[in-house]
């Protein structure tokens, strides 16, 4: 079975969903692509169960117990392994074509896991690959590898992560929204710095549609707004960030964030 750092080390097949025979998406909802293309009738039911619950733990080998309490928890044992190989044979009819044959899902030993030497490819895994690759290039200093690293991350995370029926999938949802936002952030700060404003706007937007309380999201977009020539929607965007602090805390913003109000509206050609 490939490891992460296998997977990112993949080059024939890389980040693309397209090079993978199957791909098993669970960011932003669960779908299933055969060469970039979605398949039919896997979404919803035990199908969707089964897979997102491999792709959730596609670096590791699952416990057939795990797999049985997520799809038939409440189902005699004997009946419910029963109906697990049931479906993991219909999958394999259904999807095996694509892998020249091979079982998207192999089994060992009492554990199962996704195909990926076969050709399953999970969006998760090629998502985490590009973030450690960014981590990696931004502590060896390389910018530029590490901007093309994240920008194909945030291009992989279509939404939080798909909600499946135990507690590891609410835990790496919100560990991997974090990651997500830490991404956007971080981009935008070298769009910034590189004079890329309409770039950075863009990932200030991302990042305030999913935490609109963000301060230094909110700052970066006065700026922004400043080195285009548009004080005025610098400033409303102060009373943006006001608005919503007020809303969802009773709180002003920011010492820094009012500093800024201030220097935009009274020296905006000063403005870092």
């Amino acid at each position: 079975m490939l490891t992460l750092t296998q997977l990112a080390q993949t080059p024939a097949r890389g980040m693309d969903p397209t090079n993978w025979p199957l791909f098993v998406c669970v960011l932003g909802g669960f779908r299933v692509l055969r060469a970039g293309q979605p398949c039919a009738g896997l979404s919803g039911g035990k199908a969707e169960t089964l897979l997102g619950l491999l792709a959730l733990r596609y670096d590791v080998r699952v416990p057939r117990d795990t797999l049985l309490a997520g799809l038939w928890p409440d189902t005699d044992p004997v009946l419910a392994r029963q109906s697990l190989n049931s479906l993991v044979y219909s999958l394999h009819k259904q999807l095996g074509g694509a892998l020249g044959g091979a079982p998207p899902i192999e089994y060992a030993d009492g554990y199962s896991w996704l195909n990926v030497a076969a050709g399953v490819g999970v969006d998760l895994a090629c998502y985490e690959a590009l973030v450690g690759q960014g981590d990696r290039h931004r502590s060896a200093n390389d910018r530029p590898a590490a901007l093309t690293a994240y920008q194909q991350a945030v291009q992989l995370y279509r939404g939080d992560l798909w909600s499946g029926p135990d507690l590891h999938a609410v835990m790496e949802r919100e560990r991997l929204r974090a990651t997500y936002l830490t991404l956007l952030a971080r981009l935008a700060d070298q769009y910034y710095a590189g004079q890329q404003y309409d770039a950075c706007l863009d990932c200030c937007g991302r990042l305030l549609a999913s935490d609109p309380c963000r301060e230094d999201a909110h700052r970066l977009v006065m700026r922004c707004h400043v080195h285009q020539g548009e004080r005025a929607q610098a400033l409303r965007q102060y009373r943006v960030c006001a608005d919503v602090l007020c809303a969802e805390f009773a709180a002003a913003p920011e010492p820094a964030t009012a500093a800024l109000y201030e220097q935009i509206r009274c020296d905006p050609a000063g403005v870092p």
